[in-house]
């Protein structure tokens, strides 16, 4: 394959480093000021450009005869159009360029693979396409931590919902969400969501809270659990508590003293079976001395700790009705 031959310019190192911009001597290529992608426009520049009775004539070679040597020629002589159809998508992705480059030579490859010479479309038409999808399926896949898009629809609106609401405003329309569902066809609640998560980003909880500091963002997330004074509050009447179930000892018979211990107060409850076998009685009767205690517990839960009940119902320590673990 014939390949342009690049002149060294004795001024290509600082040109490369140059904080200004940087103009390809290629006139089908962008002024870039990225060193790397300044370095790629210049490789890829020396690769000849195809007429389209060339890239025919290699594409039915390659599809007839699947020859390396036709789909290399096909691909290389394509890669500017690559870089031109990424350069619409780089307000999207604010990180390397190169990443959208590269995923556009995939899509280049792909193209290539499906490509048929006989249908009467031109190979850069059809490219394009490809291009594009794999350029969008990529953004959609990175722009944020959790994906915004993995439908078709959801792919297509994150790609026109910007670009429908500047040509709304160049015809003098004010681009509100019912304007935009009517033209794109989609729903408010698509274009409000869509619209909401384009235009913020997300940011990992370990990150600094600024670059001269050490605090990380999770450091100011509020706190969803009891506050300190619900906390102290939470202990005073556990205490309180454990003092009254202590001075009820001397007033509870030793049924009730086991059911109260290895019941209702335990973190793995025994069955009224294994109490009623205990003390050689029937479960019903074990279920009878529950309910009585529990009534009688309520009772004096009542008149020495007049607010426990909501206490209770919180903390799930005694039950306040009867059991029905059996």
């Amino acid at each position: 394959m014939t390949e342009k031959k690049l002149q060294k310019d004795p001024e290509e190192d600082d040109q490369q480093f140059h904080p200004l911009v940087v103009t390809s001597t290629d006139e089908n290529l962008p002024a870039v000021s990225n060193p790397a992608l300044h370095r790629y426009l210049q490789e890829i520049s020396q690769y000849e450009l195809l007429s389209r009775e060339e890239t025919e004539e290699l594409a039915a070679r390659f599809q007839e005869t699947g020859d390396p040597e036709a789909a290399y020629r096909l691909v290389s002589s394509n890669l500017r159009l690559v870089v031109k159809v990424a350069m619409d998508f780089q307000k999207y992705w604010m990180q390397n360029f190169m990443d959208l480059i590269q995923e556009g030579n995939v899509g280049l490859v792909q193209a290539t693979k499906k490509f048929d010479p006989y249908r009467g479309v031109k190979f850069s038409y059809y490219a394009a396409y490809w291009i594009r999808a794999y350029i969008l399926k990529f953004i959609m896949d990175n722009w944020r931590l959790v994906k915004i898009g993995t439908t078709q629809a959801q792919r297509k609106l994150f790609f026109s919902l910007n670009k429908e609401k500047k040509l709304l405003e160049a015809q003098g329309f004010k681009p509100d969400v019912k304007l935009l569902a009517e033209r794109l066809n989609v729903k408010e609640s698509e274009v409000i969501e869509m619209g909401q998560r384009m235009d913020n980003w997300d940011v990992s909880l370990e990150a600094p809270v600024r670059s001269d500091s050490e605090d990380e963002q999770k450091s100011f997330l509020p706190h969803e659990g009891p506050g300190v004074e619900d906390i102290v509050a939470s202990q005073e009447m556990r205490e309180r508590l454990a003092e009254v179930l202590a001075g009820m000892e001397d007033k509870l018979n030793d049924k009730e003293k086991i059911i109260l211990t290895k019941r209702l107060l335990s973190d793995e409850p025994q069955t009224l079976q294994t109490i009623a076998d205990q003390f050689g009685i029937s479960r019903e009767r074990v279920r009878q001395i529950e309910s009585n205690l529990l009534k009688k517990l309520k009772k004096i839960f009542e008149k020495e700790l007049p607010d426990i009940q909501d206490f209770l119902s919180s903390e799930r320590i005694v039950p306040v009705s009867g059991s029905n673990k059996s």
